[in-house]
């Protein structure tokens, strides 16, 4: 699919998610073979106001290009600025948030709020567009009601704006991440709009993306919380898509890739931090696995890189007690 001039040449984008899309886990996704990378959800203020760790946030490195950066706000001037600040900090892609229904978000005007309020959408993304150069997309929700209209009301307005692609996750406002995603609000949006339409939600296989793909006609789609601990979902899609065998995770597999995960936080954080975050994110990685509560356990008090290697070594090479 092409969004702009950028030609994606895998269906398939990792969702940005707070506090989880840092860089280091965008490279690791991006070698696993995504398609498209996301920044976490970006404060427009905080860039404007020069928030050294928000600014931090849109470090980037050639290897995981074309990477989206993706913002939020509700003044159509503050963000356009904070867009050309993404752009001209690396960003191949500019995107905005009109999907987020945390509380502390809505009630600034901004995410889900703006789903609301079309002619605040429509200016703001006229701002934004006539701002940069570079690609723009948003990610929206069917709406404050389930009926999907107002996903497809905006999704018009964004078209007319200027927009390049939308990234469709069809839950309410109000539901947040509970019950199903409505797979039909994709295909309704997909229907309403010539522009690249890109399917998020309820995603958890291989599988479940190609029945997205086929039932929606979108032309990609989008993973969240299921490529959490398992990057490797983004290549099974491919091979899935393509009619190719999907392999299962092999113990060296998830070895190399938490090592490498392990590595590359601690380059980009330091020791001291990227420990302190592996504490919980290595555990990611042996979700469901036998004796997984063992393993999350022993990485309650990393302290070193040498450590968290050693247990990563001990569980993988576990033939059955000593994590019991």
């Amino acid at each position: 699919m092409n969004i702009g001039p950028l030609v994606l040449t895998r269906p398939t984008v990792m969702a940005p998610l707070a506090a989880i899309t840092d860089l280091p886990f965008r490279l690791m996704v991006k070698r696993a073979g995504c398609g498209l990378v996301c920044s976490e959800m970006i404060s427009a203020n905080g860039l404007i106001y020069g928030s050294a760790k928000t600014r931090k946030m849109l470090d980037t490195r050639p290897e995981e290009f074309p990477l989206s950066v993706q913002i939020f706000g509700s003044d159509p001037d503050l963000m356009a600025r904070a867009a050309v600040i993404a752009a001209e900090s690396g960003a191949a892609i500019l995107d905005i948030n009109f999907g987020c229904s945390v509380k502390k978000v809505i009630k600034t005007g901004a995410g889900a709020a703006l789903m609301k309020e079309p002619q605040k959408a429509m200016h703001l993304l006229d701002a934004v567009r006539k701002a940069i150069g570079i690609p723009l997309t948003i990610k929206i929700r069917s709406g404050w009601n389930p009926s999907g209209l107002e996903a497809i009301a905006l999704a018009k307005i964004a078209q007319d704006a200027g927009v390049d692609a939308i990234a469709v996750h069809p839950r309410s406002a109000l539901q947040g991440f509970r019950g199903d995603a409505d797979w039909r609000i994709i295909a309704a949006v997909k229907q309403a709009v010539q522009i690249p339409v890109i399917g998020n939600g309820d995603i958890v296989s291989a599988e479940s993306a190609v029945k997205m793909l086929s039932e929606t006609g979108c032309d990609a789609v989008m993973v969240g919380r299921h490529a959490i601990g398992n990057p490797w979902i983004f290549e099974q899609i491919h091979h899935a898509w393509d009619g190719i065998p999907v392999q299962p995770v092999d113990t060296p597999m998830r070895i190399n890739m938490m090592l490498s995960y392990l590595h590359e936080s601690v380059l980009y954080w330091g020791e001291s931090l990227a420990c302190r975050m592996m504490r919980s994110r290595l555990g990611w990685f042996v979700h469901g696995m036998p004796h997984s509560s063992g393993f999350r356990e022993s990485i309650r008090h990393l302290s070193s890189e040498t450590e968290a290697h050693d247990r990563i070594m001990d569980y993988m090479q576990l033939k059955g007690s000593h994590y019991a």
